[in-house]
């Protein structure tokens, strides 16, 4: 019986260290700050999109969860609550407007009443991936 109160505390043990472990690399783990996030790709805007729409996007160079650095000028800013989307585009589809779309972080939102549509510009963004018009970018910054 000792042998037996022995093996459970220890394997008690080892089962607090374990979930202790993962809370800590998995569930607390600290979010990636995309404003100071050196870019893993730059592109234009117009090869970005051409690389989805043509249907590009492949394990050699696969833009879904990376930091993406691209310059391409602004068509149309949209309002969402607080939030700021821009957009850029380059297809009218059958469901509206194909092309690119930001959604700013709030501290960057200060600096879209001095946009020109003829400007170009460079966002810095997190791209969560393309859902067969757009191509989403999320936590997007203004370098430019």
């Amino acid at each position: 019986m000792n042998k037996w109160k022995k093996f459970l505390i220890l394997a008690l043990a080892m089962g607090i260290v374990a979930g202790a472990y993962v809370w800590f690399f998995v569930y607390n783990k600290p979010h990636r700050d995309i404003e100071k996030a050196i870019p893993d790709y730059t592109e234009t805007a117009e090869n970005l999109y051409a690389h989805y729409a043509n249907g590009l996007n492949t394990e050699t160079k696969n833009y879904d969860g990376a930091v993406i650095r691209f310059t391409g000028k602004v068509t149309k800013i949209e309002s969402v609550d607080s939030l700021k989307v821009l957009v850029f585009v380059f297809n009218e589809g059958m469901f509206g407007d194909e092309g690119i779309r930001c959604t700013l972080l709030p501290s960057h939102n200060k600096n879209v009443p001095d946009l020109n549509p003829d400007q170009p510009i460079t966002i810095k963004g997190f791209c969560s991936g393309y859902n067969g018009t757009d191509i989403i970018l999320e936590q997007c910054s203004i370098i430019n």
